[in-house]
């Protein structure tokens, strides 16, 4: 079993007026919460859990992950969704620092990984700076669970020498990305946060050279009982994205061919995909 976090005793923050004159230093674990599914939350992040004096979460951090903190630990919902923020990120990482500075065990706990699109890097910075110390807990990332339930390998021998991680979404205009790198054949794309720009990332990655046949796969809830998959083309990923309502990944590549799709009825656009799907990669259907 792996070490429970230990809590910082080094003196602190004095207390004017306190029954005490000095109190402890906490400390702030960055925690990745993984994808959804408990069963994927590491050891070290389920003990710096279970040690925590206030949970600091994202919105999609899944109930059944944070009823495994203390029933004493106060949890707080600093959720993010596009264009509206429970807390601007600059206010959650002084919230981090003052909860520390108060002498507690933070857990901030985040979806996937703390260093994948997580901003994770932002608030150890913040920690650093203001002193306080901060360790930070590897977790699954979404991409790593998207292809393993689906059984599309992000890099195969055959079909995909390499992987590459981009966001599809920017804070102001289009995603700043090397479509022409993106855009080279026998190599997967995973693209987070990527489906209300799903049109423009295919537009962009054609017109750079990657041919419209090639497979994309969208996965919705990964992890979670409702996740649900969807295999189309380059070419027809803008349509199949429509109505996609809950977080999703986009992964484009060779490799897609070996993804099986989840059993949900068909979108509008999927029937053409799903007609050959049964004779790809030797697969005899398209459900699981």
């Amino acid at each position: 079993m792996a070490r429970q976090p230990p809590r910082n005793r080094k003196p602190g923050l004095v207390v004017i007026g306190g029954t005490r004159a000095q109190r402890a230093l906490g400390a702030v674990w960055l925690v990745g919460a993984g994808p959804g599914d408990p069963d994927l939350l590491t050891f070290r992040a389920f003990n710096a859990l279970r040690a925590a004096d206030v949970v600091v979460h994202d919105g999609l951090v899944s109930e059944e992950i944070l009823d495994l903190a203390p029933s004493r630990a106060r949890r707080i919902n600093v959720a993010k969704r596009k264009s509206r923020h429970t807390l601007p990120q600059d206010d959650i990482n002084q919230l981090l620092v003052a909860l520390a500075l108060d002498g507690l065990t933070v857990v901030r706990l985040k979806g996937g990984d703390p260093f994948l699109f997580g901003r994770g890097g932002e608030e150890l910075a913040a920690c650093r700076e203001a002193g306080v110390e901060c360790h930070v807990v590897p977790g699954v990332t979404a991409a790593l669970a998207a292809s393993a339930n689906a059984g599309a390998p992000l890099t195969h021998r055959g079909s995909a020498q390499a992987v590459t991680f981009v966001t599809g979404h920017a804070a102001h205009g289009e995603p700043d990305l090397d479509w022409t790198a993106l855009a080279r054949p026998n190599q997967t794309v995973v693209v987070y946060m990527g489906v209300s720009t799903a049109g423009l990332i295919a537009e962009r990655l054609m017109a750079a050279g990657r041919a419209g046949s090639t497979l994309a796969l969208i996965v919705e809830n990964v992890s979670r009982a409702d996740e649900r998959r969807v295999l189309t083309t380059l070419a027809g990923l803008a349509e199949a994205a429509q109505g996609v309502k809950g977080p999703a990944l986009l992964m484009v590549g060779e490799a897609m061919a070996m993804a099986q799709e989840s059993s949900a009825p068909l979108r509008q656009g999927e029937s053409e995909v799903s007609e050959w799907l049964p004779v790809m990669a030797g697969t005899s259907g398209v459900t699981e």
